[in-house]
């Protein structure tokens, strides 16, 4: 897995400390041990409540995931300056007038420039400008910046643990004195920049130190370390008005504690090179125990629907690179799902790549439904079955969505009764959400799908 920190306003790791700064204090007795802290982090699963209440819809946002995963996979893999602020003005003249408002810079670029606090200043020691000087320019045309590490009034090495066996990151010990104020002084320090969506990645390294192509790369930390951090996450994105959103996480006991503390999660792999195999064909149909708990977007958007829903738990199927699939169904049915199941739209496609793909992303019927706050799911969350391919939902004006999908490699007839599945009595005005195309006054509705297709229908309520 790539280390990145997420999206628009925030790709962040708020756990990790810096793991460049060095001359910690001794933080250990004679033996090698680690000196017991005062204090220590409360015990909070008796305490706080079930899912939250969710106040925010899924975000529109350009990402540079793309632009990395083109390059070679290395040190010098950052983005340069110039291609940077050439997408953002492609961004703010093609996605911001429908709605796109976020950018995002991704983990990628050297991390070799930091101020006195440790955490990072710019994406590479090759830009001019500052994120600072971004985020100031960015905010001023309509948009948002992403950002990196965070600061703290006190040393870093009085809160990690120097000696931890982890191989990617020296993570944030939750238990030492200073953890608390380290954790939500990263959170403050980019709401002082205005920015209001924070994404925290790598949650399942931090919580049990497993990963399931490395195997073991950390401890396996007691799970009421987990939950304190998160607690402390989401304590400070409250007070600041903040959107949470948690990337890979195990999401274990149905999500239990995600559910408490995050507005979003990630429910799928990276997109990595894109494509149906990626969206739909990977590892299909099966479940594993960490995470992804499953690898595709299609599996995860069905399954975890059981989750998601109006003012409750927004799911994350990455970004999207609809210049990787291979016609216009596909492209069709990437854009439909995301927006059926009420996750973000993300593209990671760019000014140089998106060919002539644009007008997907720019569909004001289709976008309607992110502005409405829709969500919808499939008759059945269970992603063997075929009858999870038929997805249904109302939006605000009682208005039903109707997204009748096909992931199979031919042809699929997908049925709807609008009395048996949507309580409809009578016939009602039926609208292609896709062609722009009124259909007349149905009852029901049935079509041959071609493969990887998908038909988006919007039924009248008649109010």
């Amino acid at each position: 897995m790539k280390p990145h920190p997420l999206s628009l306003p925030l790709f962040l790791i708020l756990l990790l400390a810096p793991s460049h700064i060095t001359g910690c204090s001794d933080i250990r007795d004679p033996q090698g041990n680690l000196r017991a802290q005062p204090g220590g982090a409360p015990e909070l699963s008796d305490t706080i409540a079930g899912p939250q209440a969710n106040p925010y819809k899924a975000p529109l946002y350009w990402s540079v995931y793309e632009n990395h995963i083109l390059q070679p996979d290395d040190h010098l893999n950052y983005i340069t300056e110039e291609d940077w602020s050439d997408n953002i003005d492609w961004v703010e003249e093609n996605l911001l007038p429908y709605g796109y408002d976020m950018v995002a810079i991704d983990g990628w670029g050297d991390t070799s420039q930091f101020n006195e606090y440790g955490y990072r200043t710019t994406h590479s020691r090759y830009w001019e400008h500052d994120y600072a000087w971004w985020a100031e320019n960015l905010q001023s045309r309509g948009m948002n910046l992403g950002m990196y590490f965070n600061p703290t009034g006190r040393p870093l090495c009085d809160i990690i643990d120097p000696d931890e066996d982890a191989l990617a990151f020296k993570w944030v010990q939750v238990n030492n004195p200073g953890a608390e104020e380290y954790v939500k002084g990263y959170i403050q320090f980019y709401a002082d920049m205005g920015i209001k969506y924070l994404r925290i990645d790598f949650l399942s390294w931090f919580e049990d130190g497993f990963d399931k192509g490395q195997g073991r790369i950390g401890p396996d930390r007691p799970s009421a370390d987990y939950e304190t951090a998160l607690h402390w996450m989401k304590e400070a994105a409250d007070e600041n008005g903040q959107f949470l959103s948690l990337v890979m996480p195990h999401l274990k006991n149905e999500a239990e504690m995600e559910l408490r503390y995050g507005h979003m999660i990630r429910i799928n792999e990276d997109v990595g090179t894109g494509g149906w195999e990626r969206f739909s064909n990977y590892e299909r149909g099966v479940r594993r125990d960490w995470w992804s708990q499953w690898a595709n977007t299609f599996d995860g958007y069905i399954y975890w629907s059981h989750l998601s829903g109006r003012n409750r738990m927004i799911l994350d199927g990455d970004f999207i690179r609809i210049n990787t699939m291979a016609n216009d169904d596909e492209k069709r049915t990437v854009i439909s799902l995301h927006l059926l199941a009420g996750g973000p739209l993300s593209p990671a496609d760019q000014y140089n790549t998106i060919g002539d793909d644009l007008w997907f992303y720019q569909n004001r019927e289709m976008l309607a439904l992110n502005e409405d706050g829709f969500v919808g799911k499939p008759l059945t969350n269970d992603p063997t079955m075929e009858d999870s391919q038929i997805w249904t939902g109302q939006m605000s004006n009682g208005d039903w969505i109707i997204g009748l999908f096909n992931r199979e490699d031919d042809a699929r007839t997908r049925s709807i009764d609008f009395r048996k599945h949507l309580g409809l009595d009578g016939k009602s005005a039926v609208r292609d959400l896709w062609e722009h195309e009124d259909l007349g006054e149905m009852d029901s509705y049935s079509e041959e799908i071609p493969p990887h297709g998908v038909r988006v229908l919007r039924i009248a309520s008649g109010n």
